[in-house]
This record gives structure tokens, sequence and C-alpha cells, in this order.
């Protein structure tokens, strides 16, 4: 587990969540770009629901794949030196997108997205358990929280931008091509890909830039636990990381978040698009899901702990997100769309509560528990893909019941599953 002997002070743990606050800046830029990109990329490479999901499969299943070697790679370099080769690894991301437009291949377009997330997978392995224990526990959501505030103001804003410089003639463009024929219509959308050039070469000298300052930052410098703190944990000492249900639970309760918060943000701007709402205003309505998240988190860092506690937030989230989830699903037009949008504030606080709760008495194996954490952020690849066909099947409103049982779930994890120490509790 992460510690350092001076920094559970304000003034101690300040520098760090400023620092990390920067990274978490970058996770939302980079993140919720594709919440553009899926329609972007649906017009450009002519693909259905189903197939424009993909971006979201090939960005968060990088997760599942990466996350235990990442904790591999921090035990070998360290946190600074493992951030910056998290964003160094980004940075290849992006660059592979110029080869992506010129081609407009969309398998190089998933492999860039891969490769995206496999950076990410390692800074999040990093900062996620890092801030969570750098101060008190019990505000550790509130920590979270300052955090999510960073991701998402970037995640409000990245759609926007990448929209203004990629489909800023939405509408008349999508118009045009009805109108064209074979050999014109390739060329047109030879020249859609290629706008994503300037804009990932922008970002790839970001990345590049934000490694060397990350290694240069003044970072405290963390240590591992002894692994004899693991017999403080009161349970006796497990065997293995499966020996704690209230974590396994927890990387569940996480999966179906990231699947429910993806489907959320990433799905948003085609339900908009599906109803005939025209790509003007569509292209914003991302925006307006980390508008609400943002509000959330606003709401988690003047509540907890002083007026909720973790376990109360997470529990009102996942009923937000049943009342909204189902109020999506019964109402028409704009209305629907908002309580889509109205998803990222009952989504805001479970990612900061769950991770608390999750980690909680792990000991020695708090850093394998972060791993599964960080595996868990595969339910953003998965469940969109459900979404998708039951889209293609049926209608993108009546794709989102697929929500339901996601938020049910938490709703038990929060109830009963967070208390769960021994699996026969369960019997």
């Amino acid at each position: 587990m992460p510690k350092s002997h001076a920094l559970n002070s304000k003034e101690n743990y300040f520098l760090p969540i400023l620092i990390i606050g920067s990274l978490f800046f970058i996770f939302g830029f980079v993140t919720w770009l594709n919440g553009i990109l899926i329609p972007y990329l649906q017009i450009a490479c002519e693909l259905s629901d189903f197939q424009a999901l993909f971006v979201a499969f090939a960005f968060y299943i990088a997760y599942t794949v990466m996350a235990l070697p990442s904790a591999w790679v921090l035990r070998k370099t360290g946190f600074k030196n493992g951030m910056m080769i998290g964003l160094w690894v980004m940075a290849v991301g992006t660059l592979t997108f110029i080869p992506a437009a010129l081609a407009r291949d969309y398998k190089i377009f998933l492999l860039g997205l891969f490769i995206m997330g496999t950076g990410l997978a390692l800074l999040q392995t990093a900062s996620n358990p890092y801030i969570t224990v750098i101060g008190p526990r019990e505000s550790a959501a509130r920590r979270i929280s300052i955090l999510g505030i960073c991701n998402k103001l970037a995640g409000a804003i990245a759609p926007l931008i990448l929209a203004f410089y990629i489909l800023n003639d939405g509408d008349v463009f999508r118009e045009s091509l009805k109108l064209m024929d074979e050999a014109a219509k390739s060329i047109a959308l030879d020249e859609l890909a290629k706008r994503v050039i300037d804009p990932y070469i922008v970002m790839t000298l970001v990345l590049l830039v934000m490694g060397i300052g990350i290694k240069l930052s003044p970072l405290p410098k963390v240590e591992m636990e002894d692994e004899s703190e693991n017999h403080a944990t009161g349970f006796g000492e497990k065997q293995n990381i499966f020996g704690f249900p209230h974590l396994v639970l927890g990387v569940l309760a996480l999966f179906f978040y990231v699947g429910a918060e993806v489907i959320a943000g990433d799905t948003i701007i085609r339900y908009g698009l599906s109803l005939d709402i025209a790509m003007e205003k569509a292209k914003s309505f991302t925006s307006y899901t980390m508008i609400f998240m943002v509000a959330g988190y606003i709401l988690g860092i003047i509540l907890i702990p002083k007026v909720i506690s973790q376990r109360t937030a997470l529990l009102g989230s996942a009923i937000l997100g049943l009342v909204f989830s189902i109020g999506a699903i019964f109402t028409d037009g704009i209305t629907s769309v908002l309580f889509i949008a109205s998803l990222g504030l009952a989504n805001a606080l479970v990612w900061p509560t769950i991770w608390p709760l999750a980690l909680n008495k792990l000991g020695k194996f708090i850093n394998t528990g972060s791993a599964l954490l960080i595996m868990a952020i595969s339910g953003g690849a998965l469940l969109p893909l459900a979404w998708g066909k039951l889209s293609d099947i049926y209608s993108s409103q009546q794709a989102y019941w697929v929500l339901v049982p996601l938020y049910l779930f938490i709703l038990f994890y929060a109830y009963k599953g967070h208390k769960i120490y021994n699996w026969k509790k369960l019997k």
C-alpha cells in the first residue's frame, strides 16, 4: 500500500492533489473525446451503431489487459517515472491517429485508442490508490471528487473543441453525402478523416511535455507497506486477493458503473441524432453530461464526510441512476436526452465512493486490489457494445434498459455488499 510519513495534513497533500489534478484533467480530455469520435468515425468510416461503439471497447479494454502489467511497471519504476511513461505511451496513441486518418482505416484508429488506454491504465493504477491513502480514508471520496472536477471539466470542454475542428459542418456534410456518387463520397470522407490530424498532433506534443513536467515535479515519494501490515486488518491473514468479498463485489460494482458512465457520456450524441436533433445541437450533449457530473462532485466535496458518509452518497447515486434511466426510457425528445445527461449527476460520486469502500482493510493486498479495480474499467468497453447491439435491433431509446440492472447492483453494493468481509455472509 502506498504510504508516506508526512502526507496526512492538508498542507502536505495539497501539492500532490494539484499535480495529480493536472493528470486527471488530461485523463478527462482524452477519455471524453470518445463522445464526439463515435459519431465522427461512424460517418467517416460508414459504421453501424454497434461497430461505432468499438471506439469505447478499444479504449477501455486496455485497462483490463494492462492493469496488472501496470502494477508491475510501477513496482519497477516508482510512481513518478511510471506516470511519465504513461503519458508518453498515450502520446504514441494520439500519434497513431495520423496514419489512421490518412488511410481512413477504422482498425488503425482502434489501435491508437487501445494504446491511449494503455497509457491511461498505467496513470490510473498509480494515481487512484495514491490519492486514496494520501490523507484520511473517511475523506478519500472528497479528494477524489476534487480530481473528478478536473476530469469532467476537461470532459465538458474536449468534445466541443474537437467537434469545432472535425464536425463544425456536421449537418451540412451529412446531407451533402446523400447527393454524391461513390467516387465523390469517398473523396469527401477521406477529407473528413484527415480533419483529426492537427488536433491529435497538438495532443501528442502536450502529452510529451506533460511527461517531462511530471518527471521534474516535486511529487512526494511514497513507499510500499510492509507485508506484516496485513495482520492489522482484523480478519486474520488472507491467502489471496479473492478472500476479500467486499473488494470482489466492489470490482463488479465498478465494472457496472463505468459501463453506465460511458453509455451516458458516449452514446448521448448518437441518441440525439436518432431523435432527429441537429448535429449542431447534439454535439454538445456529452458536455451536458460532464457538467452534471461536475455538479455532483461539488456536492461531494461539500457534503462528504461532514454531512453524509461515503456509503450514503453511493446509495443515493444508485437510486438517482435508476430514476433517471427509467425517465429517459419513458419520455420523449429533448426531455429524454436531458435524463441521460442527468445521469452525470447520478454517476459523479460512484467512483469516488467505491474506491475507499473496496480498498478498506486490504493490507498488503491493496496494490493488487487497486489493479483489479482499474481492470473494472473494462465495463466501459463491453457494456456500451450491449447498448449498440440493442440500439441496432430495437431503438437507441429502448437500448437504455441495459442501465437498469447496472444501477440495481450498485444499489446492492451500497446497501450491503461493501460490508461483506466473509463469503459465508452471502449465503
